[in-house]
């Protein structure tokens, strides 16, 4: 997942007085460490909000010389002069975003309350501007006789847009109108986070007897004490929740009612009547964002949202949504028929619950496969997979050479940092990565820059991962799943994005979010790629390789549920779309009512498939920047698996398709249409075919 932190927001002058930013504030000047990496060694909770403050009153004194400029207006004194403007706020948004969360705490929470509406007020005064606009538009209108380069040209489109989207066609009245919705939204949004934060702490299964663990093996039970332990619950056990439906521990607890029980705590995290509730929020936000898009001349959400997307309107991603539901529903049926059968077999006299999924269909895998998760763990060790496997990957497909930076501060102990040098050697950039689960981290994996490569400001990328994964007790190993293996290779395509960016302006830097995945997904082939695998997956204990065998049991095993995999997923996206597609006029919904309703809809086997999320802790959509995206995971899928299929027609992993794939994708940003993009790279429009391929839902096509 790819987030931004960039907050771009009014100045004292529109939002009352701000108090003075201290000269030592680390925010006031550029940072001397490395790549400009920010300087969490210096920098305290206090630092924020006046930097934020700071920030906005600089950039909005930058913008109100721009459109009073007496010079008639140039791409150089407008368009080059806002990609400009804002570094202070760029520095503090970047690290306040990132620490916020994933290591947050009741001040920063506090400051990012304060700061929501004031920085969507700021937002306004910027694109609202008549003035601002007007020189803008003056330029727009006169674009073919500018004699710009091909990136001057599309960050001149893009910025020409971002106006139009945001209001600056509007009436005075109509943008009084949009500066409330936005104000509102930008609470609501917040209100969001930090409700479902604190739902999810509290939502955690609590046991007094470790026998309800039954299942977890000695070291998931030590760590559910430890996890009791670190809440003052001594005496008791507990299991944190993960931020999606399903949870780990579901596949490996023995006793039913307490995976019912762990299930349904993570079901209903944030439904349970008290302040955490967020079904409120989240049917607000719905109504909200429905009448914003049609103040701005859209149908719904979705509309707005789609206009600037690799998909362009809703009823395309729809449509491709379409074509996989029936290929997903038939291999569901299957599955669940088989699980069933495992349930008989293993003496029980019921059929499969959500709560059942996981753990019967590993039986099922494993007497298919022969393949135990517990026998594949030794071989996945967290630093030899980031460094002999990740990193190796991307040095054999790139060029790419990493080096452990001990001298960088970090927000949190657990954070570390590496210096990335280009293929030539040269210094590229920096790339951190924070990987254990905390509570007072938000939930899930994703990627975001400290600093955003740009030729314009002289910038080279700093770049961080973040996931959830377990953290093993003190002297033990960092052992994971294979799933844990896939997130990080996921991440670091992700992170390679954001370090082979190679554009001039910051705006070009932002990509689609239905393409934006598809680097990131495409990364994840080579976690089992031969020559990537062999040099990654070694017993801790011995140093001895991966046998031969259980290789090809964990690759056999790749395809296998599938239904429910992206089954999951299409019901997600769906549930999202069907949110984002309600009209202005539509009354503000019952959430549960209308989730019910939605996913009936989509013909899924929602009843043993349950969405990856819930409307109520759906964060990616109502406050992660995903409204009306989420179909891009999987749209995106279709791409990633054009691109490896072209790869592996190509001789697979070698630098000189690694060098391709990154001139033509990755190093470009937004500096071209994303369809123009793909075409270049794949040679034609996306095709769906090895997609459904890959996933087994179709015979693989012949040779």
């Amino acid at each position: 997942m790819k987030r931004s932190t960039l907050w771009l927001a009014a100045t004292a002058a529109v939002i009352g007085a701000a108090p003075a930013m201290a000269a030592d504030n680390p925010f006031a000047t550029r940072s001397t460490l490395p790549f400009e990496a920010p300087p969490f060694d210096r920098i305290t909770d206090a630092d924020y909000q006046p930097g934020f403050e700071q920030g906005m009153a600089e950039q909005r004194a930058e913008m109100r010389r721009i459109a009073d400029d007496p010079a008639p207006p140039s791409f150089a004194n407008t368009i080059a002069a806002m990609e400009r403007s804002g570094a202070i706020l760029r520095r503090v948004s970047a690290a306040f975003g990132a620490v916020n969360q994933a290591d947050t705490n009741p001040a920063r929470q506090a400051v990012q309350k304060a700061m929501a509406p004031k920085l969507a007020a700021h937002n306004d005064a910027i694109y609202l501007d008549p003035a601002l606009f007007a020189r803008v538009k003056r330029l727009y209108d006169q674009r073919a006789s500018l004699g710009l380069d091909a990136q001057q040209r599309q960050v001149l489109d893009i910025v020409y847009q971002r106006f139009v989207r945001a209001g600056a066609l509007l009436s005075d009245a109509d943008k009084a109108k949009l500066r409330d919705l936005n104000g509102q939204l930008s609470m609501l949004q917040t209100a969001f986070v930090q409700k479902l934060l604190a739902a999810t702490k509290a939502g955690a299964l609590v046991v007094d007897d470790p026998a309800a663990l039954a299942g977890l093996g000695d070291g998931g039970i030590a760590a559910a004490a430890a996890a009791a332990n670190q809440r003052g619950l001594s005496g008791k056990w507990v299991v944190p929740l993960q931020n999606t439906t399903q949870q780990p521990a579901l596949e490996s607890l023995s006793d039913r009612a307490t995976r019912a029980r762990l299930f349904d705590r993570s079901w209903t995290r944030s439904e349970r009547g008290d302040a955490n509730d967020t079904r409120d929020t989240a049917a607000t936000i719905a109504q909200l964002r429905a009448r914003k898009a049609a103040l701005l001349g859209y149908p719904d959400w979705a509309s707005y949202v789609l206009a600037d997307q690799m998909a362009k309107t809703p009823q395309t991603a729809e449509a491709f949504m379409a074509k996989l539901i029936p290929p997903t529903v038939a291999q569901q049926r299957r599955e669940a028929a088989e699980i069933d059968a495992a349930i008989k077999a293993d003496g029980g006299d019921f059929t499969v619950k959500p709560w059942d999924w996981d753990r019967y269909a590993e039986r099922v895998r494993h007497a298919r496969f022969d393949l135990d998760q517990n026998q594949v763990k030794p071989y996945f060790e967290l630093n030899a997979v980031l460094e002999k496997g990740v990193f190796f990957a991307a040095t054999k497909l790139y060029g790419v050479t990493f080096k452990a930076r001990h001298d960088i501060p970090v927000y949190n102990p657990d954070v570390r940092v590496f210096e990335v040098f280009d293929r030539d050697g040269k210094h590229l950039g920096l790339f951190y990565c924070d990987y254990f689960k905390r509570d007072n981290k938000q939930g899930g994996a994703w990627m975001s820059s400290f600093v955003g490569q740009s030729g314009l400001l002289g910038t080279q990328p700093v770049v961080y991962n973040v996931a959830n994964l377990p953290k093993p007790a003190a002297g033990q190993p960092a052992l994971i799943s294979f799933d844990d293996v896939t997130t990080m290779f996921h991440e670091f395509g992700h992170a390679l994005h954001g370090l082979f960016s190679n554009i001039a302006y910051p705006s070009l830097g932002a990509s689609a979010r239905d393409f934006v995945e598809f680097p990131s997904q495409f990364n994840e082939h080579w976690a089992l790629d031969p020559a990537v695998l062999a040099h990654y997956a070694v017993d801790y204990r011995t140093g001895a390789p991966m046998p031969a065998p259980l290789v090809a049991k964990i690759k056999q095993a790749a395809k296998f549920n599938q239904g429910y995999a992206l089954g999951e997923l299409i019901a997600a996206a769906e549930l999202d779309m069907q949110w984002h597609a309600l009209p202005a006029t539509a009354p503000k919904q019952d959430v549960n009512a209308f989730e019910t309703a939605a996913l009936a809809k989509t013909g899924l086997d929602v009843a043993n498939v349950p969405p990856r999320y819930r409307s109520s802790y759906f964060q990616h959509i109502w406050s992660g920047g995903y409204a009306a995206g989420y179909y891009g995971y999987l749209w995106t899928q279709m791409l990633e698996n054009d691109a490896y299929a072209w790869f592996m027609a190509h001789g697979g992993l070698t630098r000189a398709n690694g060098d391709r794939f990154r001139d033509l994708v990755l190093s470009r940003g937004h500096s071209q249409d994303y369809a123009t993009m793909f075409r270049a790279f794949y040679g034609k429009d996306p095709d769906i075919s090895p997609m459904l391929q890959d996933r087994g839902l179709v015979p693989a096509a012949k040779p």
